[in-house]
């Protein structure tokens, strides 16, 4: 039995982005945690630190989740599961599809027997990222680079000393990753057409 993200630890945090497998029309987010004390202090973080009319105990934010999202959530919940495991299915006919590209330089995600992914993103390495992702655009395929620039070489952590070629597995992946579309309503024939124009540019190079 997997245990769900969230359950794990002191607490959890969700993000309800739209793009999300679980997103709501607008920005959103939850913190889970079956801690009491934590609960109460991020109840207060969440409405600019207010504990009752008009008292203040902390310095918080304006992170309240309006009802249309929330209400818009609450039934997309009851589908996720459903949406999940078809998110499972469109990957694993990727993977059928794609695994004899190996050799090519393409390796497809790999599932560890302990895990269970809900697969918000197919992301794929391929050796010849940027070239197969312009091949794929003007195909009219939507591909997406999550993400280009390693956290450690983001203008924000430039003071921390870091420079190119202290985490060479991390540059590495960003410069190999790619995702492909990937979303419930998927049909077979759409992943046999990202498929084939792969193998095209495979047998191309």
């Amino acid at each position: 039995i997997f245990s769900k993200v969230g359950s794990l630890g002191d607490a959890g945090c969700l993000s309800f982005y739209p793009t999300k497998i679980l997103g709501a029309c607008g920005d959103g987010g939850m913190v889970l945690t079956n801690n009491q004390e934590i609960a109460e202090k991020i109840g207060f973080l969440r409405a600019h630190g207010l504990d009752g009319d008009y008292s203040y105990c902390l310095s918080g934010y304006n992170s309240r989740l309006d009802e249309l999202q929330g209400a818009i959530l609450r039934v997309k919940l009851k589908y996720l599961d459903d949406w999940t495991n078809m998110r499972r299915q469109k990957v694993n006919f990727y993977n059928e599809l794609l695994t004899s590209f190996s050799s090519s330089g393409l390796k497809i995600p790999q599932e560890a027997s302990y895990t269970r992914h809900n697969y918000g993103v197919y992301t794929i390495r391929s050796l010849q990222r940027d070239h197969l992702k312009e091949y794929l655009t003007r195909r009219g395929i939507g591909t997406k680079v999550y993400y280009p620039l390693p956290l450690h070489l983001e203008e924000i952590h430039k003071g921390l000393g870091y420079k190119k070629g202290d985490f060479p597995v991390a540059e590495k992946a960003s410069r190999q990753v790619l995702s492909l579309p990937i979303y419930p309503e998927l049909s077979q024939d759409d992943i046999r057409l990202v498929a084939r124009e792969i193998s095209n540019f495979v047998n191309s190079e």
